[in-house]
């Protein structure tokens, strides 16, 4: 069976699962999926030394990227099969420094699915609940 025949819960499952090979973005930023269900996904991350700003920070763009994922792949969990989505909107807000070499999680949140819009939420927090980041997504459904 092709990806573009699984609906999008049963392709998150099977990047879990290791029968889909993880996207190429996380090559880059080191994450992946922790958990999935309608709605509901949970992504957990962690920077290095490759994503600092010049004043030796870890870069907002980490933030956002994981947090992209996140929002994008609550949206993605609960579209069926030959459906995709593009984000048109993330709104990212930095609440504190994002640590390095520090585990976090992105739990991403599905708010609203129509037939052409959706809209989630999703935040970044480390392993005892403190919060680095929060954002919110519109994402356009692309149907065939």
């Amino acid at each position: 069976m092709s990806a573009a025949e699984l609906s999008g819960l049963e392709l998150i499952h099977a990047i879990i699962n290791g029968h889909i090979p993880p996207p190429s973005i996380a090559q880059g930023i080191p994450m992946g999926i922790r958990s999935a269900e309608h709605g509901k996904v949970v992504f957990e991350a962690s920077a290095d030394e490759r994503h600092l700003n010049p004043m030796g920070g870890v870069h907002g763009g980490f933030a956002a990227t994981v947090l992209d994922s996140a929002t994008g792949s609550a949206v993605h969990s609960a579209l069926e099969a030959g459906t995709g989505f593009a984000t048109v909107d993330l709104n990212v807000k930095m609440v504190r420094p994002v640590p390095q070499r520090r585990t976090l999680l992105a739990e991403g949140n599905l708010l609203h699915l129509s037939r052409t819009i959706a809209i989630s939420e999703a935040s970044l927090k480390d392993e005892s609940g403190k919060l680095y980041a929060h954002a919110t997504a519109t994402c356009k459904i692309l149907r065939d």
